[in-house]
């Protein structure tokens, strides 16, 4: 009879830390210490004191007591020094046995990096400049037992302390966005940014008179933009329903209904389409409209807008984004669609007629176009390829083609274009934007012809909204309207190279 072993897999190191630190929960127990309390009172942020104390002389000390909570990121000593940062930024902590008591002393022993805790003391400000909270009394308001990321480092290497944490695995990043923030000051400081756009865009618009609204996120049948929606199915009701893919078509009845002539919504959308640099399933945008005004106006309004957030965001119009210095100071430039791919081909659409004539001009600019099914969709494949990059500065591209702009105005001097226009900045597209259309036998007939295209295969083309068709028999006023990108603005904004940096928990593929 043969003796059988038992094998076990290694501990990792991550887990054996995690084991270590659920043994000092044993201990906290065992002193009758709660390490997920309930509460702390804390009086005071680490970036108020730094400001408030800045003048304070090396070596000084006051009588001043604050209470402060926050992370624990750097242990020096033994826990005599203590680097605690809070959502505002750090302040060191100095614990000496001569202010802390025996059983806080004891306390100190069991802290580790990662945990929350709750320090008091009086300010003052070591003789090597670095302001401090003696402390006097500390409490654990959160035990971590998992480590944060780091690097190996010997303990003679204690200057290296300061550069602990480290977490640089760009997937890991977006998966466990809490513990990049935690370890990256810089992440942060990003979505504090974000937050701040958002806020003054929204005091930007109601400062104009605009009426923030809210409309449906589950809508009964696509429409407000061409693209793939996501499905989904209401039990009760026993019928499909579609996540928003833009809010167009509701804040349109919302005008119709006269509820403001200035009207807009900070609205999450979803479009079920591939993921890049600046394309997420699940984006932010502000869409606006406005009464008695054309896309003239919303080319102004988009202007005044974007510069206003910067200079109150950043203090400056001009922006750093890559390699590239941005100029947001209105106006803007403005060319005409057919007029930018002329300049960057040669080739004059407005003499051109036919799909198959298009087609061919496409195949002569080095551009594959013969899956395109009419002249303005060539047009705007040519303009993607051979225009798009090339636009670093903010400018309005006006004037699209009506093929593919179904809820614009046709354009007043051209029949084959409608009053629409985008903005591009480094470019991006950041803002689409129309002369909205207003005559419903109109709008009747470019559904119809969105409908057609979707039977014959297109995805992204719109289903005929008959009860948006009726709002707009109603009367709907002249009205200009634009959406705008906030998730590529605030890219823009804080210098940031993927979309997925400027949204917290982007969208992922599952791990199994």
């Amino acid at each position: 009879m043969t003796q059988q072993t038992t094998t076990h897999e290694p501990i990792s190191a991550q887990e054996q830390i995690r084991q270590t630190r659920i043994q000092k929960l044993a201990e906290l127990a065992d002193r009758g210490i709660n390490p997920y309390p309930y509460s702390f009172n804390k009086d005071a942020n680490a970036a108020d004191l730094q400001e408030k104390y800045k003048d304070l002389e090396n070596g000084a000390e006051t009588e001043d007591c604050y209470s402060v909570a926050g992370r624990v990121m750097v242990i020096r000593n033994s826990g005599m020094f203590i680097d605690l940062v809070d959502p505002s930024g750090k302040i060191q902590i100095f614990s000496h046995k001569e202010n802390l008591n025996e059983d806080q002393m004891k306390l100190l022993k069991l802290i580790d990096i990662g945990d929350i805790v709750g320090f008091t003391g009086t300010i003052r400000r070591t003789p090597r400049g670095e302001l401090s909270i003696k402390a006097t009394s500390l409490k654990l308001l959160s035990k971590a037992l998992l480590p944060l990321p780091n690097k190996q480092i010997s303990k003679e290497k204690l200057e290296e302390l300061e550069k602990f944490h480290t977490f640089s695995d760009v997937e890991t990043k977006y998966r466990q966005r809490y513990v990049d923030m935690i370890c990256n000051e810089d992440v942060r400081k990003t979505f504090q940014t974000r937050s701040l756009i958002i806020q003054k865009i929204r005091q930007y618009l109601t400062a104009q008179g605009f009426l923030e609204v809210e409309t449906p996120m589950l809508h009964p049948q696509v429409g407000g933009a061409n693209a793939r929606p996501f499905i989904t199915h209401h039990n009760t009701l026993d019928m499909d329903m579609y996540l928003r893919i833009a809010p167009e078509l509701y804040l349109k009845r919302l005008m119709v209904g006269g509820m403001s002539e200035k009207i807009f919504e900070i609205n999450r959308s979803f479009r079920n389409e591939g993921i890049d640099t600046r394309h997420n399933p699940e984006f932010t945008m502000v869409e606006l409209y406005q009464a008695y005004v054309d896309y003239n106006e919303m080319m102004v309004l988009i202007e005044n807008l974007v510069s206003t957030v910067a200079q109150e965001v950043l203090g400056t119009m001009k922006i750093q984004y890559g390699e590239n210095e941005i100029d947001l100071t209105p106006p803007w430039d403005r060319k005409t669609m057919l007029g930018a791919v002329k300049e960057a081909t040669g080739i004059d659409f407005n003499q051109i007629f036919t799909i198959t004539d298009a087609r061919a001009k496409a195949k002569e600019a080095g551009v594959n176009a013969d899956d395109c099914e009419n002249w303005g969709q060539v047009i705007d494949r040519i303009f993607e390829e051979k225009v798009e990059p090339t636009l670093i500065q903010p400018v309005h591209i006006i004037d699209y083609p009506r093929d593919i702009s179904p809820l614009a105005k046709v354009h007043r001097d051209n029949d084959r274009l409608t009053e629409r226009f985008e903005t591009r900045v480094n470019g991006w597209e950041i803002c689409n934007a129309f002369s909205e259309l207003t005559d419903p036998i109109d709008q009747r007939m470019r559904f119809e012809a969105q409908a057609l295209a979707k039977a014959n295969g297109d995805e992204e083309a719109m289903e005929i909204d008959e009860d948006f068709i009726c709002a707009l028999e109603h009367g709907m006023p002249p009205t200009g309207g634009l959406g705008m990108g906030i998730d590529r603005l605030v890219m823009l904004l804080t210098n940031s190279p993927s979309i997925r940096d400027v949204i917290a928990f982007p969208t992922l593929k599952k791990r199994d």
